[in-house]
């Protein structure tokens, strides 16, 4: 399977190095990695990003799909040129080619795109969709999920139980309509139901880690480093330290003891993107 990685989104801080650790300027830049994968049952997107609705009108009353406080503290720029659903017609693909989408989980700068793609089905973990639609009390929920930007979805397919497991992860297999090669792996913390989605490209498993952890160095290496605005963004957003946390310990050590068989990325770290998009070394 042929893996395109896409920058479906970019924000750019104020704090420039303190989020992104190269910055040379006042402002971070942070991307939305998302991935549009090749298969035999037709277009699969892993994440959406940001949407053409979000560009055209991200504040719309009475259910803005993006509220202020949040594009205000990640700077959003929003560019219709970067929203997945043009990306995929300039690789010379039509929005309908996109059969399924899997998400890691519904926040806001993740789900943005669901609508762009009407005819595709929807993959997450049910635990996500049930904190999604129900009540959203407190600063994080309200601002985190955003339902205009997806009640529109008619086709959701939830996973609620784990299966065998994988790399020593509990997962679950068999995704509705999908290739055996993609599995989704639960990884709370960040979300209730926030999820790795694992492909066996047929040379080495890639893992899209979403939103688990955000820098680069907090694997790869046996010790986490991580940028304070990060560090602090992430604190801000979680629903569960110790699982999190956890959580990004294992995939610190699956990142270093299985090197030669996955390759791992997460959502939102631009030199993670830009290697994918080179061929390089993570």
């Amino acid at each position: 399977m042929r893996i395109h990685h896409l920058n479906c989104g970019t924000d750019c801080p104020l704090g420039g190095a303190l989020f992104d650790g190269r910055s040379k300027g006042p402002l971070g830049h942070l991307v939305c990695h998302c991935w549009l994968v090749e298969t035999n049952a037709g277009l699969v997107l892993v994440d959406t990003g940001y949407g053409l609705r979000d560009v055209h009108h991200p504040h719309r009353r009475p259910q803005p799909r993006i509220t202020k406080a949040m594009r205000t503290m990640l700077n959003i720029r929003l560019r219709e040129e970067e929203t997945a659903v043009r990306q995929i017609e300039a690789l010379g693909f039509h929005a309908f080619d996109v059969r399924h989408i899997v998400l890691t989980h519904l926040d806001f700068d993740h789900a943005g795109g669901l609508e762009d793609f009407p005819q595709a089905t929807v993959h997450l973990m049910d635990a996500e969709f049930s904190a999604a639609t129900g009540p959203r009390d407190g600063f994080v929920p309200r601002n985190r999920y955003r339902p205009s930007q997806f009640d529109e979805v008619r086709a959701w397919k939830r996973y609620a139980g784990q299966g065998e497991s994988w790399m020593g992860f509990p997962a679950v297999r068999g995704l509705e309509g999908l290739p055996l090669e993609i599995l989704l792996v639960p990884l709370p913390g960040h979300t209730w139901g926030h999820a790795g989605v694992a492909i066996d490209t047929g040379s080495g498993w890639m893992l899209h880690a979403g939103d688990a952890y955000f820098y680069r160095k907090e694997v790869r290496q046996a010790k986490r480093q991580c940028t304070p605005g990060l560090r602090g963004y992430q604190n801000m957003m979680e629903v569960d330290r110790a699982a999190r946390l956890a959580n990004q310990a294992r995939l610190r050590r699956l990142s270093l003891e299985q090197a030669g068989e996955v390759r791992m990325v997460c959502a939102h770290d631009v030199v993670e993107l830009e290697a994918c998009q080179a061929g390089r070394p993570l």
